[in-house]
């Protein structure tokens, strides 16, 4: 089960399609153990970059399932919907087929604190006993949570597990949260997302680890274990390296096909498809993603990290 001390790199994996837009399950294992194979800690399928939205309630439970009887590695399912019916739903399925916790992300109908804060009670209470993730993403959601209202979520949900950090800026908030921590609030895991641009930093203020998916997922987990190795100038190498195809992926509206792109290229999937809609990379930027990791390569074989 999913708790406070999680840390490390939680992986938010893609949902592989076939041409024609269906599942590919089969892609579904490759990517299991390719995400496994970089040191991936743990998995977070069904989140905002893994297509949920466009998958079926069918579909999403059929993902799940696969993914969790593929590797042994914690798995967050994300479970945000309308209605908590269908959250409830969904991740009973998920921890029915051996997920560790679920991510629940704020609708952008909460405009004030008190409905945040009422919003995460009930749907903690709808949960029940599963524990999970407070999705802080205000650039998608339209939500914009204070370190208040944070702390007043976990300690009013004592199975709020961990914050996915994805605010921008945020690394005050994080700063604030973990000051709030020492002096006595309970303290909860802090993974953070956003592709990993801003994750030496995040380090620094106090996170735990990362909960974002990036087509190297190798970059985000030795930035992680340099970090706690100390050894810091060689951990902002590492990532200056890889920083330029990150910012890439940091592109709305093109970053997740950039990304299936290049995971195909490396074979975690057969199909770089994005299901509709979503569309396809042109030859221009196919051309300039190739540039960029032939960059990258360079610079790691020369950091001696190839």
């Amino acid at each position: 089960m999913l708790t406070e001390a999680a840390a490390g790199v939680y992986t938010i994996a893609v949902t592989p399609f076939l041409p024609d837009g269906a599942l590919d399950l089969d892609s579904v294992d490759r990517m299991t153990d390719f995400y496994v194979e970089k040191g991936a800690t743990g998995l977070t399928v069904l989140g905002m970059m893994g297509e949920a939205g466009k998958l079926t309630q069918e579909e999403s439970v059929a993902v799940v399932r696969r993914v969790t009887g593929r590797t042994a590695i914690p798995v967050v399912v994300g479970v945000s919907a309308p209605g908590f019916a269908a959250m409830q739903a969904l991740a009973g399925a998920a921890m029915e087929a051996g997920a560790a916790g679920v991510m629940v992300a704020p609708p952008g109908s909460l405009k004030t604190d008190d409905q945040i804060a009422g919003y995460f009670r009930t749907a903690a209470g709808m949960l029940g006993d599963i524990p999970f993730v407070l999705q802080d993403f205000p650039l998608v959601t339209g939500v914009s949570i204070a370190p208040s209202v944070i702390l007043k979520v976990v300690a009013d949900c004592p199975t709020c597990a961990m914050l996915k950090h994805e605010d921008w800026p945020g690394l005050d908030k994080i700063s604030t949260l973990r000051a709030a921590s020492d002096a006595g609030a309970r303290r909860i895991s802090i993974l953070c997302g956003n592709g990993g641009l801003f994750l030496p930093e995040e380090m620094g203020r106090g996170a735990d680890g990362a909960m974002t998916g990036f087509a190297f997922p190798e970059m985000m987990v030795r930035v992680v274990e340099l970090f706690h190795a100390g050894e810091h100038d060689r951990m902002r190498d590492v990532f200056d390296a890889y920083l330029p195809l990150v910012r890439y992926e940091s592109q709305p509206g093109l970053g997740l096909a950039a990304r299936k792109h290049v995971l195909a290229r490396r074979g975690a999937i057969a199909h770089a498809t994005l299901r509709r809609p979503g569309g396809a990379l042109n030859p221009a930027a196919v051309a300039e993603i190739e540039a960029l990791l032939a960059r990258q390569t360079a610079r790691l074989q020369a950091l001696g990290e190839a």
